[in-house]
C-alpha cells in the first residue's frame, strides 16, 4: 500500500531521499527552507560506494554528463611539493568496486537529483518551507513550520543538515567545532592551467601541518575545484572574528610555489568554519528517522559526507521495500544497518585529519615512511570504506 512521506530539506540528501523513496511507490512531499533548490559551495567527491547508488537510482547517467573521472588521488607535501602518495583509478579500480570515482560541481549533482525528482508524479517540492518541529504520534508524523502550517504524513525523513531541526526530536547537541575554516570556489580553468605546475586530471591533496589544500576539475573540466581549510590561530567561540583571509596567508607561508600560487585564487568573500557531531546511538523512531548530515554530520578529510548520505538512501530504500508497509520495522532496520556503519566513518574521518595534520617531526617521519611505500594500486586501506553495496 502506497504511504506518504514528508522529507525535511531538499540538498543532496532529500532529494535522493525523495527520489528512492518514489520509486518505491510512495508519495513524498520535499520541504526545502530556502526561495529556492540550490547549491551553495564548490566540488564534490564521490567514490564507487556512492556512483553505484546513483547508477541504481537511475541518475548516474545524467549526472555523468558534466562531472570528470579523475586518474588519480594524489597526497603532496605542501611544503617541498613532494608526492607522497596516491591511489589510481584507472580500470582495475573500476573493476574493484564497479562503479568509478567521480568529481563535479556540487549543483550539478542536486540539480540532477532535482530533474529526477520533478519528473516522479510521486515527488511534490515545496520551498520557504521553514520547519521547527516535528513529532512522532504513533500510527503518523507531523511536521510544524515556522509560519503555524502543519503537514502530517506516514512517516518523515529528517535530512535538513548539520543544523537540523529534525534532530532535536532525538537529542538536544550542539555542532563541534573542530576550530578550522574552509574557503571554497573555482575558478574558470584557463586563468590557472598556464602557471599550474601539476596534473590537472588528478585530485590533490597537499598537506602540512595544521592544514590541507584540495584541488580538482569539475564541470567537464571546464572549472578548477579549490579548497583551502586551515586552522585558525585565534579560533573563539560564538563568534566570526577567526579563520581570516589574513590567517589563512600567514599559515600557507612557508608552502611551495604551487601550493601559493593556488592560495592565490581563492575568493576570500565567504568562509565555512568547519565542523561535525558526536556519533548519535540511535537517530529512528517508529516514524520519524535521521538521513545524511543530520544524522552524522562529519568532516571533509575523506570526501565521505555525500556519501555516506547516499548510502543512508540506498539502505533506507532497501529496508522500505524488505519491510512494506511496517514502517517502525523498515526505520529499525535502517538504523542497525547505518548506525555503525556511519559511525565508523565519522571517527576515521577524525582520526585521518589528525593523520593529515600532524606537526609533531616524529609524527610526520612516520607519515611519510608509511605513504611513500605504498603503490597506487594498491587499495588495502579504502576497501572497507570503497566497497560497501546495497541492492536496491
Amino acid at each position: 500500500m502506497s504511504k506518504e512521506f514528508i522529507v525535511v530539506g531538499g540538498g543532496i540528501g532529500g532529494l535522493a531521499t525523495g527520489l528512492a523513496i518514489a520509486q518505491v511507490g510512495h508519495k513524498v512531499t520535499i520541504l526545502e527552507q530556502a526561495p529556492e533548490i540550490g547549491e551553495v559551495g564548490a566540488g564534490i567527491q564521490l567514490a564507487p560506494n556512492a556512483t553505484n547508488i546513483l547508477k541504481q537510482l537511475g541518475v548516474f547517467d545524467d549526472i555523468a554528463k558534466t562531472a570528470v573521472f579523475p586518474k588519480r588521488l594524489v597526497l603532496k607535501d605542501a611544503r617541498t611539493g613532494e608526492e607522497l602518495s596516491a591511489l589510481d583509478l584507472g580500470e582495475k579500480f573500476r573493476e574493484r568496486y564497479g562503479a568509478p570515482y567521480i568529481v563535479l560541481h556540487r549543483a550539478d549533482l542536486q540539480y540532477g537529483l532535482l530533474r529526477a525528482c520533478e519528473a516522479s508524479p510521486n515527488v511534490t517540492i515545496k520551498v520557504d518551507s521553514h520547519v521547527e518541529k516535528v513529532e512522532d504520534l504513533g500510527d503518523a508524523a507531523r511536521v510544524t513550520l515556522s509560519n503555524g502550517v502543519t503537514y502530517t504524513a506516514d512517516a518523515v525523513i529528517g535530512a535538513d543538515g548539520l543544523h537540523s531541526k529534525t534532530r532535536k526530536f532525538f537529542i538536544e547537541d550542539s555542532p563541534v567545532p573542530s576550530e578550522y575554516v574552509a574557503y571554497r570556489g573555482t575558478i574558470p580553468m584557463e586563468e590557472i592551467v598556464e602557471r599550474a605546475q601539476i596534473q590537472m586530471d588528478d585530485v590533490i591533496m597537499w598537506i602540512a601541518p595544521y592544514l590541507p589544500l584540495v584541488q580538482y576539475p569539475v564541470r567537464r573540466g571546464e572549472l578548477y575545484n579549490l579548497v583551502i581549510v586551515f586552522k585558525s590561530y585565534n579560533y573563539k567561540p560564538d563568534s566570526d572574528d577567526w579563520g581570516t583571509p589574513e590567517e589563512m596567508d600567514r599559515r600557507f607561508a612557508d608552502s611551495c610555489e604551487p601550493v601559493k600560487h593556488m592560495v592565490s585564487f581563492i575568493s576570500r568573500q565567504r568562509r565555512w568554519p568547519m565542523y561535525d557531531r558526536n556519533p548519535m546511538e540511535n537517530w529512528t523512531s517508529k516514524r520519524v528517522a535521521l538521513l545524511g548530515d543530520a544524522a552524522h554530520p562529519m568532516l571533509q578529510y575523506m570526501a565521505q559526507g555525500g556519501c555516506q548520505a547516499l548510502e543512508d538512501v540506498a539502505c533506507l530504500k532497501h529496508c522500505l521495500q524488505t519491510y512494506g508497509d511496517d514502517l517502525s520495522k523498515a526505520f529499525e532496520a535502517y538504523k542497525e544497518e547505518r548506525v555503525p556503519r556511519a559511525t565508523s566513518v565519522q571517527r576515521n574521518v577524525r582520526l585521518w585529519g589528525e593523520f593529515l595534520h600532524a606537526e609533531d617531526p616524529m609524527a610526520i617521519f612516520l607519515r611519510r615512511r608509511i605513504l611513500t611505500r605504498r603503490s597506487a594500486d594498491d587499495y588495502s586501506d579504502v576497501d572497507w570504506l570503497y566497497s560497501k553495496k546495497y541492492s536496491i
